[in-house]
């Protein structure tokens, strides 16, 4: 049986409440990866062209740096959880992915989005997966129910 890890980064704390229901949902290990500099409210404004995400965003360059990272050795599916900016996930994610081993590792992204899908994610982070297969994504409602979850993950 495969051993799986679910990381999210959750600045509002939707995506965390997704994440803890796919944990759950497939007997996997949760990790939270926190911005070593905490995201603001003010930071998060998308309609500010100078807050923090959107100079991120416009940047494919930037990797804000993790307070701590795990060890993913022990993992073969790395379930990897983000909200949607700019039909993407957040740049976070590829430092994350870029400061982990993924040789032979399986990476299924999922997201909370407040409107669109999941846009060019794979696109994006497939130069950050190194030696891992990355499995097309998938968005989901926060209130997405364990057994929809499960079902989902059965079928990736």
């Amino acid at each position: 049986m495969d051993k799986s890890l679910v990381a999210y980064f959750s600045p509002t704390g939707t995506t965390k409440a997704l994440a803890q229901t796919l944990a759950e949902a497939v007997g996997a290990d949760l990790f939270e990866i926190v911005p070593e500099i905490p995201y603001k409210h003010a930071d998060l404004n998308w309609m500010d062209k100078k807050s923090r995400s959107t100079v991120e965003m416009n940047d494919p360059s930037a990797r804000p740096a993790i307070a701590k990272m795990p060890d993913v050795g022990a993992y073969d599916r790395i379930y990897i959880g983000f909200p949607i900016w700019w039909y993407v996930a957040p740049r976070i994610i590829n430092t994350f992915l870029e400061g982990c081993t993924l040789d032979g590792k399986t990476v299924i992204p999922f997201a909370t989005s407040g409107g669109s899908g999941m846009g060019k994610t794979n696109s994006v982070l497939k130069p950050s997966c190194c030696g891992a297969k990355l499995v097309e994504g998938k968005v989901f409602r926060k209130n997405a129910s364990k057994a929809d979850l499960a079902a989902w993950a059965e079928s990736v």
